[in-house]
């Protein structure tokens, strides 16, 4: 009977006390899974918490060298508004790198214009003859030449085509009366604007087309700009009528003109407008 009531007291004991054996199976899976955990957190961090920090610095340099590259645009469109063409022909040939720096920072604007004024131009040529003969002045990459069956002459102040002659806007190498259609895209910068559109003037046959796009802020008068009415009226006192005057775009204006038959017999002094320069902010 002892015997009995012993070995009930010992099995009641073991039962309120179970061998710790018990608990280790429950441990050795949580360090297994903190182990993973370790072993994820390493591999999705690269490793180290230096690593993890790599894609600012590049992050960084792209900025950097957007904001340079941003600063030296809007210095070189700054000096194209307020210089002559034959200072800016001089200034680019010293160093034509800059002329393509400015012209990379030219097409990033770009993509923020939901339409370009150079498309407009493109389907307006597209929509004639292509025997009609065109002078770009200012082409730029020549997008005109490379989009129309027409014969072009792509003018600008720097060279990078063999299809574009470089030179001052107001001084081409053209015959008188040789061309059908002028066409100034963005291109009127020259504080001596007025001789880019006389030279226009001199190598358009009689009834030939002057095509004109530039950014609307340069003539809102409300704002500084010119009041379009002047500028009509000048080139018209050149020898054009005024064909066509488009201001629904919110970026840009068109303004279309023809060369008149017979040169005007009494010239009178022509009142040109200034031409607010289109200067960009810094950001």
């Amino acid at each position: 009977m002892k015997e009995e009531a012993t070995s009930r007291k010992r099995k009641r004991k073991r039962q309120r006390n179970p061998k710790n054996t018990k608990e280790e199976p429950d441990e050795t899976p949580k360090n297994q899974n903190n182990d993973k955990k370790r072993q994820r957190d390493t591999k999705t961090h690269g490793g180290s918490s230096a690593s993890s920090k790599r894609p600012k610095p590049s992050n960084f340099l792209d900025t950097l060298r957007e904001k340079l590259s941003g600063g030296n645009f809007r210095r070189l469109n700054e000096k194209l508004y307020t210089c002559s063409g034959q200072e800016a022909l001089d200034y680019f040939s010293e160093d034509p790198t800059l002329f393509d720096m400015y012209h990379t920072g030219y097409q990033q604007q770009m993509t923020n214009w939901p339409e370009l004024p150079v498309n407009s131009i493109i389907n307006w040529l597209s929509s004639r003859s292509s025997s009609l003969v065109v002078a770009d002045f200012g082409c730029g990459d020549a997008r005109i030449a490379k989009s129309v069956k027409n014969k072009v002459f792509s003018f600008d102040l720097v060279s990078k085509d063999p299809s574009v002659i470089a030179c001052d806007m107001s001084n081409t190498p053209l015959e008188s009366s040789s061309v059908d259609v002028a066409v100034f895209c963005l291109s009127l910068m020259g504080t001596n604007y007025s001789s880019y559109i006389k030279e226009a003037h001199r190598v358009l046959r009689p009834s030939g087309w002057l095509l004109i796009a530039e950014v609307k802020s340069r003539f809102d008068p409300n704002n500084g700009g010119a009041d379009p009415k002047d500028f009509v009226k000048a080139v018209s006192d050149l020898g054009f009528s005024s064909s066509l005057k488009d201001f629904s775009n919110k970026m840009f204006i068109l303004l279309h003109f023809k060369k008149k038959e017979k040169l005007n017999s009494n010239k009178k002094k022509i009142e040109w407008p200034e031409l607010k320069a289109c200067l960009y902010k810094r950001r």
